[in-house]
């Protein structure tokens, strides 16, 4: 903290952030170390995902050799973010800030993959953002390893070859996509849906944190 701030250390610590004004990228840096999801779905079909050629006969939920960097587009709220080739991250954010993204994306989720299999729990696949200051200094930026930007599954229950329970905000989607849902009109979300989403959230974080929230 700058020192006319930490005089006041008594009544702020714990209290208080300290915020950077940074241009974020308009990426999404996802980091896969199974395939499952829409990676899944584009391997089906193109043997693909992120239009990264991938080896045949891979089986879904299977893990990667070593974690696939999938990047995608950071799209405007209504719109739809889009999987693109890592090469595409060059072109809008240049090539050091692409190999950077790129580099310290699969590093986090390396070392978070570990200390999660360590508690029981398979990251499958987690999201990432970045910004910089004016200097081009590169920082982690918004949300990191939460059941919103990543896939948690049970180690005891993992099975290759099928669709796994998740422990995040899988359940919810699940549920859109049963209504049909158009992603454009606001719903009112079933008391009891939201009661099944609260409990995933909480079960994942006793588990990574052997804490109780509640």
């Amino acid at each position: 903290m700058p020192a006319s701030v930490q005089k006041y250390r008594d009544q702020l610590e714990n209290r208080c952030l300290l915020v950077k004004n940074l241009k974020v990228f308009p990426v999404e840096a996802v980091v896969r170390g199974y395939i499952t999801g829409s990676a899944w779905l584009e391997y089906k079909k193109k043997r693909s995902v992120c239009d990264i050629l991938l080896p045949e006969g891979l089986l879904e939920s299977q893990s990667f050799e070593k974690p696939l960097y999938t990047p995608s587009t950071k799209a405007e709220i209504g719109s739809h973010d889009e999987n693109i080739h890592p090469d595409k991250v060059v072109e809008i954010v240049g090539e050091k800030i692409a190999h950077d993204i790129a580099e310290t994306s699969v590093k986090l989720y390396s070392k978070a993959s570990k200390y999660a299999h360590d508690k029981g729990i398979i990251i499958a696949d987690t999201k990432f953002e970045f910004g910089a200051d004016s200097d081009g200094n590169l920082f982690l930026v918004d949300e990191v390893l939460t059941p919103d930007s990543s896939r948690f599954w049970l180690s005891s229950n993992y099975k290759v070859g099928e669709k796994q329970d998740s422990l995040d905000k899988q359940y919810l989607r699940d549920y859109l996509l049963s209504i049909e849902f158009d992603r454009k009109t606001s719903i009112q979300l079933p008391e009891n849906i939201v009661q099944k989403v609260s409990e995933r959230y909480v079960e994942i974080y006793k588990l990574l944190t052997g804490c109780d929230p509640s």
